[in-house]
């Protein structure tokens, strides 16, 4: 099986100040589109095949899926929808992308691994980037 990769939407989009705040959706879809090849292609420390699965809640919770992303839309906190996420999985790696500490005390308490943002944004532009070369 492969590993599980479980992004916290609106904590990675919340990580930088670039104005994501005047259009959510619109900065959680291009959160989407940006880690849409890493199901295929990996990312540091995560080899392929990856399913990911982004996680959104409020104003963002409408978001679709994408190539390659599967969409949660979190029926309240998008925390709450993580910790399932991970418990429902007790039999795979399981990586979440956060920079909460409470939901990374909860996710690893159940044997998840924990990356921040920049991980995942960084890893993403790096694989962009040999893709193009």
């Amino acid at each position: 099986m492969p590993p599980l990769l479980i992004v916290d939407a609106a904590n990675v989009v919340g990580s930088r100040p670039d104005g994501w705040w005047r259009d959510r959706p619109g900065a959680t879809a291009r959160l989407r589109d940006a880690i849409a090849g890493v199901a295929e292609s990996g990312l540091p420390e995560l080899p392929p095949p990856v399913e990911v699965v982004l996680v959104v809640e409020g104003v963002a919770r409408d978001v679709p899926a994408g190539p390659g992303v599967a969409v949660v839309a979190a029926r309240g906190s998008g925390d709450d929808a993580i910790v399932d996420l991970v418990a429902a999985a007790p039999d795979r790696r399981r990586l979440v992308v956060t920079a909460d500490r409470e939901l990374r005390e909860r996710v690893t308490a159940q044997g998840a691994e924990v990356y921040g943002p920049r991980w995942l944004r960084d890893g993403a532009r790096d694989r962009e980037r040999a893709v193009r070369e």
